[in-house]
Parts: structure tokens; sequence; C-alpha cells
């Protein structure tokens, strides 16, 4: 098995990509975590798992859903839920921006 390599260069992209700040300290730690993820997967990708089912449960138990059908009975009407806004616009409730990017 050969061993992943991931540099800092590697994780300031990936940081920039997720639009994060990363010190200089930190891309040194993440590589090598990313290394070490990456050539777990790969190892992991190495198993010979031709016998064994695509999904499988050790505990037999499933989820319990429900149909997904909107219940006519049981829908708010939008000019009832739009009655108690502040601010509406369309059809829609209208409030103040939390978040900015960086470029704001």
């Amino acid at each position: 098995m050969t061993q992943t390599n991931i540099t800092t260069d590697d994780v300031a992209k990936i940081a920039q990509l997720a639009s994060l700040t990363v010190s200089e300290e930190e891309k040194q730690l993440f590589a090598g975590q990313f290394s070490t993820t990456i050539d777990v997967i790969n190892q992991l990708n190495e198993v010979d798992t031709k016998g064994t089912p695509p999904t499988s449960s050790v505990t037999k138990l499933e989820n319990v859903t429900r149909s997904d059908i909107i219940d006519t009975d049981r829908v708010l009407p939008q000019a009832v839920a739009l009655s108690g806004a502040k601010n509406v616009h369309q059809g829609f409730f209208v409030v103040k921006q939390i978040l900015k990017k960086d470029n704001e």
C-alpha cells in the first residue's frame, strides 16, 4: 500500500474552497491527518467484500417512515402563516441577513 502525501498547498486549496482560514500550523496538522485518513480509506478499499450484501445491519432494525404525501387536512394556509409576520414580500417571510461573505 502506498502512502498518501497531502501537502500544505492541498490543505490551503481545500480551506479556500470551504471559505476557511487556517494557520500554517493547522495546515501542517491537517495535511498529516488528511493523509492518514486517505490511507485508512485505501486500506479499507482493499478488503474483499464480494460476499457481503451492499447494505447490512447487525441489529436487524428498520427505519419507521411514512409516505411522503401532503395531508391537506393539516396544511396551514399561506395567508395564515404570514399573518403574524412583521415583513412579507411576494408571499415569503423577510428577515435580516445574519451571514455575510468575506467580500461584503
